[in-house]
């Protein structure tokens, strides 16, 4: 920073003189900074509307899939014993289910090891068989080492039986315990359960699986269990404790008591009513700002504030200012404007659906008839419903429908009004100003005003240079003068 000191000799306020032709010259360089502002502000509130679509954007999904509109809801009179989840084609009505076996994994206990158990006793090559999904057999092999503890004998079988069993030792009854990791029967050839212990080839270590799990030893199996149960009087049985039929998935929890288990699915309609609401709901909230942006007011003689401004204003004062100076800054926007009108119009216009509707109003969803509203939609709960509930497939085509469903000219009209907006303004995590209209004109802008501000630099030099060379006249000129004057009185 450079230090100046004016006036010594002419006795004038030289830095308040420069100070105040400085903000002269600056004035130009503030009016770049309000545009700067302005343009800032105009580029968030489009992406502000952007974002809004975006949200509206991932709402449509859900519209597109046949489940929005006819779900269904299953309930059981038996909740702790049979629960059920119905898709969108499982048919209303009643089911009975009744539980008489669960399906569980099998399961194989050691003997006790005892606190003289050591594993390296059983160096050496260990193998024990699994089923895969068809019953045949795989085999999984282990092999002892005198480094081994008995934990990372256990991560060994585990990491070797390609998921199918779990090991771990039990220190409260000191037992391995090795099971399967899923349920139900896939040895159907011998019936000799799901995990078989192999005997070693090598005689001279005893086997590790054999000596501490075979029934014969003191080790005890559990066995392996489908699950069985009824479906409407017909015996079905199942490796899950879960069943899908009909649309309709069963999750066995229990055995059934008494009587079967009564299943009912019938339609949700308010599931479906909750969906197309919120999406209505999101585009009246996208409309209503799209709407405002072109009627507000706007406030000429309310500029955006300079920071020395601000310095002599409260923040409510700042709050306010800069609400009137926003107010209106994308009226007239035709990116806007257009994209309003191409939403509205996708929505409004008849579908060819080969279905009963052909438009919302036929379903209880029309347009406001208050012009101020800009086009935002009313819903009609008992129309919806009673369309949801008596016609599902019809509305589903409705919105759907293959090249002309509502649900797909919307989606079309919103990708082109997020296209004419990310033009002018880019995304939210849009950094480059060259890939943006608003952004080339900030960029301008900030070329120019950095050159303004290293010409002023050069101004408030000259300046400077100016008065001092007037002090140094005025300094000349008084020294002649006491020189003058000395001679006149000498």
């Amino acid at each position: 920073m450079v230090m100046r000191v004016g006036g010594i000799v002419s006795g004038m306020d030289i830095e308040a003189m420069v100070n105040k032709l400085m903000e002269a010259e600056r004035m130009p360089l503030q009016r770049l900074k309000q545009e700067e502002t302005r343009l800032t502000w105009k580029r968030d509130a489009f992406r502000e509307i952007n974002s809004l679509l975006l949200q509206l954007d991932n709402m449509v999904l859900d519209l597109k899939l046949s489940r929005t509109y006819n779900p269904k809801i299953a309930s059981s009179s038996q909740e702790r014993a049979v629960r059920a989840t119905a898709s969108s084609t499982a048919t209303n009505g009643s089911y009975e289910i009744a539980v008489s076996q669960l399906a569980r994994n099998e399961m194989r206990v050691s003997k006790e090891l005892g606190e003289d158990f050591d594993i390296t006793n059983y160096q050496g090559t260990h193998t024990f068989n699994t089923y895969d999904e068809n019953g045949n057999i795989e085999t999984h092999t282990i092999e002892i080492t005198e480094n081994d503890t008995l934990q990372t004998v256990l991560q060994k079988i585990n990491t070797n039986s390609g998921g199918r069993v779990r090991a771990f030792y039990d220190e409260n009854i000191d037992k391995v315990i090795l099971e399967t990791t899923r349920t139900g029967i896939y040895n159907t050839n011998d019936g000799n359960g799901e995990i078989i212990l192999v005997e070693s080839e090598n005689s001279d270590t005893p086997n590790f699986f054999i000596d501490l799990f075979d029934t014969n030893n003191g080790g005890e199996r559990i066995e392996a269990k489908d699950a069985v149960f009824t479906y409407n009087g017909l015996q079905l049985s199942s490796r899950d404790n879960s069943y899908s039929i009909n649309g309709i998935t069963f999750e066995f929890l229990d055995i059934t008591e008494g009587s079967a288990a009564r299943v009912t699915v019938s339609s949700d309609v308010d599931s479906s009513f909750e969906k197309i609401k919120n999406f209505v709901d999101k585009y009246n909230e996208v409309i209503e700002k799209m709407n405002k942006s072109q009627t507000e007011q706007r406030y000429r003689d309310y500029h955006p504030l300079s920071e020395e401004e601000k310095a002599e204003m409260t923040e409510k004062q700042i709050e306010l200012w800069e609400e009137k100076a926003k107010s209106g800054i994308l009226r007239g926007e035709s990116a806007i404007r257009d994209s309003m009108y191409a939403l509205r119009r996708s929505l409004q216009s008849a579908v060819n659906s080969g279905g009963k509707y052909s438009l919302l109003s036929e379903i209880g969803i029309e347009t406001s008839k208050n012009y101020l509203d800009g086009g935002k939609l009313e819903i009609n709960e008992e129309k919806l419903k009673a369309a949801l509930r008596d016609n599902p497939e019809d509305v589903y085509k409705l919105f759907t429908a293959e090249g002309d469903g509502l649900i797909h000219r919307f989606e079309s009209a919103l990708d082109e009004a997020r296209g004419r907006i990310e033009r002018q303004a880019g995304r939210e995590t849009t950094v480059a100003l060259d890939s943006y209209s608003i952004g080339r004109r900030l960029k301008e802008l900030n070329d120019r005003i950095s050159s303004f501000e290293k010409r002023m630099v050069q101004v408030e030099q000259r300046y400077w240079a100016q008065f001092t060379q007037m002090e140094k006249a005025i300094a000349r000129l008084n020294e002649q003068s006491n020189m003058l004057f000395s001679q006149f009185m000498g």
